[in-house]
């Protein structure tokens, strides 16, 4: 009796992105340094709660601190070979705009089961930084939209990156997709456990 294949998730990590160099290199010479292990819900603790039903791909997207979409973009699709139907694509923060991005201009080459945008930017009305790199949305999302039926964006009330009004330029662009904003959700998603997520993909399947 064969073995039957887990359901995959795919998890795009989030980045940064610059008008230009300087931009970049003064980042570099100010950011916030720790030699303390940074724990975080898309890591170990993803791979305890649903490692045993699930392949969990994280592809190294290229340049994650300078990132430029038609980079990512042509390492994205080197994994497409690799993937099956009905799977899970997750993208965190840049991340998730990288997803929304490529879904709304692109057919994807498997079935997507569900879609998982957790705080992703919409525009470049960023307090901290800008959205550079290629990563500005079209107007039209509608494609994202036949690429999968079940998309779910999850944002925090307390989100110091992406603020909540990036929540409701989203929703005016996606009407079927599920929007949820938590309060109790501290930031930019830095958290080291999300059962929230972890529910809502169990129930995917």
């Amino acid at each position: 009796m064969m073995k039957k294949r887990k359901n995959q998730i795919l998890i795009i990590h989030g980045g940064h992105t610059f008008k230009n160099k300087k931009d970049y290199l003064n980042y570099l010479k100010t950011r916030e340094i720790t030699i303390d292990e940074r724990m975080s819900w898309s890591g170990k603790y993803l791979d305890n709660k649903l490692g045993k039903k699930f392949q969990i791909i994280r592809p190294g997207m290229p340049s994650k601190e300078d990132s430029k979409y038609e980079e990512w973009k042509i390492h994205f699709e080197r994994y497409f070979p690799y993937l099956r139907e009905n799977i899970i694509l997750i993208g965190y923060s840049l991340g998730g705009i990288f997803l929304a991005k490529y879904l709304s201009e692109n057919g994807f080459p498997k079935k997507i089961l569900s879609i998982y945008l957790v705080a992703p930017p919409f525009d470049n009305s960023l307090p901290g930084e800008d959205l550079a790199g290629g990563f500005k949305l079209n107007s039209n999302l509608s494609l994202i939209e036949k690429n999968s039926k079940r998309i779910n964006l999850l944002f925090s009330e307390n989100d110091f990156i992406v603020p909540i009004s990036h929540a409701k330029k989203y929703r005016t662009k996606l009407k079927k997709a599920n929007i949820k904003v938590y309060k109790k959700i501290p930031g930019h998603f830095f958290i080291p456990e999300f059962p929230e997520i972890i529910k809502m993909i169990k129930k995917d399947i």
